[in-house]
């Protein structure tokens, strides 16, 4: 709890996934990979209850295992590519008796987030009176740099100010959501039907914090940081260490950068 504000985190995690099947249940240097969203949810010093939104027994029983209520099995209704976000939120909060002041819904394909940013973002909604605070991070490639293509493949500038010929230092700074971290107001979100509007705030994470994973390149990547983070913790005894299992000397390379089972992709 939160200056007398009230806090449900929510981990949406369907059983379906096309580009990754199986993803949120696959080991990630060493645990599931919803483990470490349920861990960092645990760590925030705001959520007063976190439960589970999914439809897959397989991921409820690993939920389960690692900590996470799962009060309810989400319907077959609003677990198909139709159903979204909100519709999957507004669920969850029908779902449990009591009321809360505000949401954190934390995907479990970011699983680099850590508690902090959980709380901060908390934190910039209270202090900032906003309706939602959501995870950012720095565009990899500018928008201004951006195009579409018309007929012939006829090159349109994505942006209404045309600045392609100014030195990437020059450009203004421009920010892509992560999918890390999105809290809301309860009933801003119950009357508006979004995470985030015009009066929306950010909290702005660091790359190396900011994987979405949706394909095994992603996953991979992810098991590489962490195992980064790990061998960083060994060798700086003040680099703050993430609880991973310690990797096996002569195998950990292999271990970190290969899924647990075998991926079938689309």
């Amino acid at each position: 709890m939160l200056d007398q504000c009230t806090v449900l985190g929510i981990i949406p995690a369907r059983g379906g996934s096309k580009g990754l099947p199986g993803k949120n249940i696959l080991d990630l240097a060493g645990k599931p990979m919803i483990a470490w969203t349920i861990e960092a949810a645990h760590e925030s010093n705001f959520i007063d209850r976190l439960i589970l939104s999914s439809d897959d027994e397989k991921i409820v029983e690993v939920a389960k295992e690692w900590g996470c209520e799962v009060p309810f099995v989400r319907p077959a209704s609003l677990a198909g590519d139709e159903a979204t976000s909100i519709d999957v939120a507004l669920h969850a909060l029908d779902s449990v008796p009591q009321q809360y002041d505000y949401i954190v819904w934390l995907q479990p394909t970011a699983p680099l987030r850590l508690a902090e940013d959980i709380d901060m973002a908390i934190q910039i909604c209270l202090t900032q009176n906003a309706p939602s605070c959501v995870s950012v991070v720095a565009a990899g490639k500018s928008p201004y740099w951006m195009y579409s293509l018309g007929k012939d493949n006829a090159m349109q500038p994505i942006m209404p100010q045309d600045l392609s010929s100014c030195q990437r230092q020059e450009l203004p700074p421009a920010y892509t959501l992560n999918g890390a971290v999105y809290v809301t107001r309860t009933d801003w979100l119950r009357e508006h039907k979004k995470f985030m509007n015009g009066g929306s705030y950010a909290h702005i994470m660091p790359p190396e914090r900011s994987i979405d994973i949706d394909s095994e390149l992603d996953f991979k990547i992810a098991g590489m940081l962490l195992l980064e983070q790990k061998l960083a913790a060994i060798s700086t005894p003040d680099v703050r260490e993430r609880n991973i299992p310690a990797p096996d000397p002569v195998t950990a390379f292999f271990h970190h950068f290969t899924p647990a089972r075998p991926l079938q992709l689309d």
